[in-house]
């Protein structure tokens, strides 16, 4: 029995490191590049048009950024058996592999959170847009 724990936690180890390649390209792509960009959302525009604009930009981006949110959820997914192993060898690769669940979901989040706040935003100066129309027409 403990060979075969064994065995089976070497293989593990195996596919893990198939896998990691894709935790490093979508862990790198947050860093370099998604960070960034939702680090330029946080200041908002003050007029409707730019903010138009910055919500037509936001769609692109979070077409990509929720790419590699989906790519990153599905190599996690393939590591869900590392729940079960808990022997020393494997504890460094279980730290590495909690490394990346965090920083993906932490990422996919905030992506979340931003798509939501533009959205609500846009659909909040649209109506004081209609308003404003409203009084100048009434007037």
């Amino acid at each position: 029995m403990l060979s075969n724990k064994r065995i089976q936690e070497l293989e593990l180890v195996m596919e893990f490191e198939k896998v990691e390649e894709c935790f490093k390209e979508v862990s790198s792509w947050i860093e370099n590049v998604g960070r960034k960009r939702l680090k330029e959302t946080i200041n908002l525009d003050d007029s409707l048009e730019m903010l138009l604009q910055t919500q037509k930009q936001f769609r692109e981006f979070d077409l990509i950024a929720s790419e590699y949110c989906r790519r990153g959820q599905e190599a996690l997914k393939r590591m869900d058996r590392w729940e079960d192993f808990s022997s020393v060898d494997v504890h460094t690769y279980r730290v590495k592999l909690q490394t990346y669940r965090d920083q993906l979901e932490e990422f996919c989040t905030q992506l979340d959170e931003d798509r939501h706040r533009i959205c609500e935003t846009v659909r909040l100066y649209e109506f004081f847009d209609k308003v404003r129309q409203g009084i100048c027409c009434t007037e």
